[in-house]
């Protein structure tokens, strides 16, 4: 038996199974296969769960989905997703609006809150300076995060100058250190920019760039610290995480805390 005779069988018999699948079943394993990490047998395990589910489980899903899309929008602050503008963390008068921990994504976020530690605002970029991926600079939000500290940044300050007469008007970032009118007009300034990017090279790339971008600026730029994990073994620690762990080493005090 010839392989072009098996494969003509086996599309043949092919072609008779789709003729008694449901058509909506397919359609509904084909927009599941779209999600990441979803392949086409973990989609049509999905949907035969889906089929199993009780009519009020699936229309609650369907309701949650078009909840996502209508009602979730963007802080313009923060520019984390939320349900309302601005967000519940800008419109409190309880976080620290002097201190801003600039993260990658919404999800970084979420996982310092959980610590419960700080007590500060938030930036998203919205990713990272990656040049093999084709994002720079102006694909994030990088400007508006310069905007915050001070509402008359220039879009001259990325080549690390600001405009000469906005200066001497005294509309832009103060020659002296010292807050601007626009600052002041804005209800505060802030002190410091905690960077909470990755560790890597595109979030040193970043880390970097947002650093060089806010020299100008009277405010103190940190990054988190960077090193062992707590209960890592240094026997099983790469070279890289071990230099930044003598690199950012503290008091024994500190250690103690933390």
């Amino acid at each position: 038996m010839s392989s072009l005779f098996v494969f003509e069988i086996r599309h043949s018999q092919f072609e008779i199974a789709m003729q008694f699948t449901s058509e909506s079943v397919e359609t509904l394993v084909e927009q599941f296969s779209k999600l990441p990490t979803i392949g086409t047998k973990t989609a049509r395990r999905l949907a035969n769960y889906v089929l199993k589910m009780p009519r009020e489980e699936v229309e609650a899903i369907a309701d949650a989905l078009m909840a996502v899309k209508e009602q979730v929008q963007r802080c313009s602050t923060c520019f984390v997703v939320a349900d309302e503008d601005p967000c519940p963390i800008c419109g409190s008068d309880k976080r620290d609006q002097s201190t801003i921990c600039v993260v990658e994504e919404s999800s970084d976020l979420l996982a310092i809150e959980r610590t419960g530690e700080y007590r500060g605002v938030y930036h998203v970029l919205g990713g990272v300076i990656s040049p093999l991926d084709g994002v720079g600079p102006d694909d994030l939000r990088v400007h508006e995060l310069a905007s915050r500290i001070d509402p008359s940044f220039d879009d001259t300050a990325t080549n690390g100058d600001l405009d000469a007469d906005a200066d001497e008007a005294g509309t832009g970032a103060s020659t002296n250190g010292e807050p601007t009118e626009a600052v002041e007009a804005q209800g505060g300034r802030v002190d410091e920019v905690i960077l909470a990017v990755n560790p890597n090279v595109e979030g040193d790339t970043t880390a970097y760039y947002i650093s060089q971008l806010l020299e100008p600026f009277d405010v103190e730029v940190t990054r988190i610290a960077r090193g062992l994990p707590i209960g890592g073994d240094l026997e099983y620690a790469d070279e890289a995480t071990l230099s930044r762990a003598l690199e950012g080493r503290g008091g024994v005090e500190d250690g103690d805390r933390s």
